[in-house]
């Protein structure tokens, strides 16, 4: 029997070039498909859903986040890039067992959810055993989400007792859960997140992407963020390893040059306009990305430091660029005659950009016939849903979470009447508060300081680099 639900009344943001933005719209599902888009459908024999006054949208889509790191939300406050790699990368990590990244990644994937997020590149990399990888999966896969789970070949720390001897037992964990969770369709599809180029021999990295594309799997990767550290780019841009299916995250210390051969490759960027500003890794590369014909896309990367919406990275990324367009007409004492970038393409960033980034364009990403009812309809009570004068101002800077009524996946409610559905919130938010306790509990019992950057910084793991890069 055929599932049919019909969205009606809204102002659609369709994301479609054919069909732009309605005044007034109806959008019919059937059995979690788009079937059809019009100003008025005449059908009745299906679930009516009225939502006059609203906006209606296409889910978002973030192509970069540690999806596990829920728990440990805004530690990072107050710390640079370099406590983050010394602190959670090296110490939280390792203090996290496998029942803290599967409540980490469902509780963020509903977080996710509940902010509109459809979709999520979740650079899992805390893999640190074989049950860490499967609690990932499943954390996942319960929450209802669509995910590119990108698989992370990172070692757990330095400082703590590896559980995989070698790169080869990482490589045979990552081919087991290829076969136990990918061998058929679902929300949840795979990935490789990269171990980061330089702080591994090359012969790594070569070996994690020809394992990516032998699996057909998209690839995620940290690039070129560390300013005094070689970025690896030129590595693998040399061994002929760049390509469409990278997702380079970050970007900020790219050259001229490089950004030439990303381009020219078809490799696809996501910009963390909220961490990138706050951690001190540069300027966000909105204009890099103009400039070389690169579609932006948006990241929530980090909740232990930024929100978990993706609108408000849209809103901050969108504030940056408008103001870095036009710094040079202040500096000169001149006014702005008009802004540099629109709220719709803000909202492409974070939509068919997105989606395009996550190899699922066909798929998702638009209101269009034929594509998976991944959908979001904000309003409400809220004052700043009322009234609702421009949808896609409206969505870019008014909306919040708490005004993202409805949302579907795939056809199906993940979030109705402002509530996630089938989901015991306040058990987990519990569950949050007492394993974020244990964590950092472990931690304190390891004694030293936290999160223990040395003075130098990065000099280490440049040195590092250098060496394994220049073999």
């Amino acid at each position: 029997m055929t599932t049919r639900i019909v969205l009606r009344g809204a102002q659609i943001i369709t994301m479609d070039p054919a069909t732009g933005v309605l005044p007034e719209g109806d959008v019919l599902i059937e059995d979690g498909v788009i079937a059809a888009v019009a100003p008025h459908l005449d059908v009745e024999d299906a679930d009516i859903v009225d939502i006059r006054g609203h906006v209606l949208a296409p889910g978002m889509v973030d192509t970069h986040r540690h999806t596990w790191q829920t728990q440990m939300r805004a530690i990072c406050a107050d710390w640079t890039l370099a406590d983050y790699f010394y602190g959670i990368r090296l110490a939280v990590s390792p203090s996290y067992t496998p029942e803290d990244v599967h409540l980490g990644n469902k509780l963020g994937a509903l977080e996710a959810l509940n902010a509109g997020v459809t979709t999520v590149l979740d650079f899992s990399h805390c893999n640190n055993t074989p049950e860490h990888s499967d609690a990932a999966v499943t954390g996942l896969r319960e929450s209802g989400v669509r995910a590119k789970f990108c698989y992370g070949f990172f070692e757990s720390s330095p400082y703590a007792p590896p559980h995989f001897a070698d790169h080869a037992a990482r490589v045979r964990d990552f081919e087991r859960i290829a076969g136990t969770y990918f061998s058929g369709d679902g929300l949840v599809t795979l990935g490789v997140a990269l171990n980061e180029l330089g702080l591994v021999p090359f012969s790594n990295t070569r070996t994690e992407i020809e394992l990516a594309r032998a699996h057909d799997a998209l690839i995620a990767t940290h690039m070129a963020c560390v300013w005094q550290m070689p970025s690896g780019f030129d590595e693998i841009a040399r061994a002929g390893l760049l390509g469409p299916d990278q997702v380079h995250i970050h970007c900020n210390a790219l050259t001229d040059d490089q950004w030439r051969q990303l381009a020219d490759a078809g490799a696809k960027v996501s910009i963390s306009v909220e961490t990138e500003l706050n951690m001190g890794m540069g300027r966000p590369v909105f204009a890099k990305c103009e400039e070389f014909g690169v579609k932006p896309t948006l990241s929530c990367d980090v909740v232990s430091l930024n929100s978990g919406d993706l609108a408000s990275q849209a809103r901050l990324g969108i504030a940056f660029k408008r103001w870095a367009d036009t710094e040079h007409l202040n500096l000169a004492g001149k006014d702005v005659e008009r802004v540099t970038t629109t709220a719709l393409q803000a909202l492409e960033w974070s939509t068919v950009n997105g989606a395009e980034a996550c190899g699922l364009g066909d798929v998702v990403g638009s209101i269009t016939v034929g594509k998976q009812a991944d959908l979001m309809v904000v309003g409400g009570p809220g004052i700043g849903q009322h009234p609702v004068v421009d949808a896609p101002g409206t969505v870019i800077f008014q909306t919040t979470p708490s005004d993202v009524r409805h949302v579907l996946v795939a056809g199906n409610f993940v979030k109705r009447d402002g509530v996630l559905v089938g989901h015991d919130l306040p058990k987990l938010l519990a569950e949050a508060d007492e394993s974020a306790s244990r964590v950092l509990e472990r931690i304190r019992s390891a004694g030293g300081p936290f999160p223990a950057t040395p003075a130098e910084g990065f000099d280490e793991t440049t040195a590092l680099a250098l060496a394994n890069l220049a073999g």
